[in-house]
């Protein structure tokens, strides 16, 4: 225990003070670009990678991107109540999930198209679909490793961030433009916009109705994580030569995460149960946030500067391209059902 302690800690540890260093640095950054700890944890990650590169951290590190990030994830599952989702109905639900296909679909497609790899085009699409950063960072988890792996992670997680920020305040004057009433404002807002902060952003800045809808669309699509990253790994699963019978990956995360929403759907209703779950599932958000940051933090660590610097006009063609087929087919539905 105590050889395996010291084999992991130096990696934890240089990625944990990387972590407290962008939560430091958050409110000074946010006084002049609003700018999330896990993106400053990223770019200091990046900034030290010389430095992460000695033999010393690589367990640590490699044990936070791929362990710790997974355990991170599944504890997502707690925010989410599915009584809130299905309320939003069927033909929402469908308009959402007919969204989210499209754009994972268009984001490997782009990728091609722009002569990439395909797995970059799944992340971004995957990103763009669901959850931004987290869903860059799970999806990862099941996309069979290439040689710029890392480098196009790290630009998923920093593009998802800037694109979302952008449309948190493009959207809600579209939505004007566009005549939509509230529930189909926060609807657009939930289905469209990339990360859980700039959705709350976006949404309680027209109004309190538009971000509460906003916000549970914003969850359906978080709970669509599972399957997002069952699909995504089935569809790049290597079908040539001796690989050919490779088993479809089951990330064990994803199933806990599953497990999570449902409890946190029934044991809030148990009377009594509330008042003991409230504290767990307060602990358990500390605990997921702080894993990610983590994580986060361990990624840049491991990503070589040069590679992002390599990173040109196309990936971010495929990360627009992967918005406006979101946005496209969301906003398209929605005039229809309105």
């Amino acid at each position: 225990m105590v050889a395996v302690l010291r084999r992991y800690a130096p990696g934890l540890a240089f990625a944990a003070a990387v972590a407290l260093a962008a939560l430091a640095a958050e409110p000074l950054v946010g006084r002049a670009l609003p700018i999330p700890a896990m993106v400053i944890a990223l770019l200091i990650g990046v900034a030290f990678n010389r430095v992460a590169a000695r033999p010393l951290f690589e367990p640590g590190l490699t044990y936070s991107v791929k362990k710790l990030l997974r355990i991170a994830i599944a504890l997502l599952g707690t925010r989410i109540a599915l009584g809130d989702i299905v309320a939003l109905g069927l033909p929402v639900a469908l308009l959402i999930v007919a969204g989210m296909a499209a754009t994972i679909v268009s984001g490997v497609w782009f990728a091609r198209l722009l002569d990439l790899d395909r797995r970059y085009g799944a992340l971004a699409g995957a990103s763009t679909a669901v959850c931004g950063a987290s869903a860059a960072l799970a999806t990862a988890t099941v996309v069979p490793n290439y040689p710029s792996k890392a480098a196009d992670v790290a630009f998923t997680v920093i593009a998802a961030n800037a694109f979302s920020t952008l449309v948190m305040i493009l959207y809600p004057p579209l939505c004007a433009l566009l005549g939509l009433d509230a529930q189909a404002t926060g609807i657009m807002l939930g289905g469209t916009v990339h990360d859980m902060a700039q959705v709350v952003g976006a949404g309680y800045a027209v109004s309190e109705p538009v971000g509460n809808t906003a916000v549970i669309v914003k969850l359906f699509r978080i709970f669509l994580l599972l399957p997002v990253v069952l699909i995504v790994g089935w569809w790049l699963l290597p079908r040539d030569g001796a690989q050919v019978h490779a088993k479809v990956p089951v990330p064990v995360f994803a199933l806990v995460f599953l497990a999570l929403c449902l409890v946190n759907s029934v044991v809030p209703a148990v009377p009594g149960a509330a008042a003991l779950y409230a504290p767990v599932k307060t602990a358990f958000h500390v605990a997921s946030t702080a894993g990610l940051l983590i994580a986060i933090s361990a990624l840049g660590l491991q990503t070589s500067p040069a590679a992002i610097l390599r990173i040109g006009w196309r990936h971010v063609a495929v990360f627009v391209g992967a918005t406006l087929v979101i946005l496209a087919v969301v906003t398209g539905g929605l005039i229809v059902l309105h």
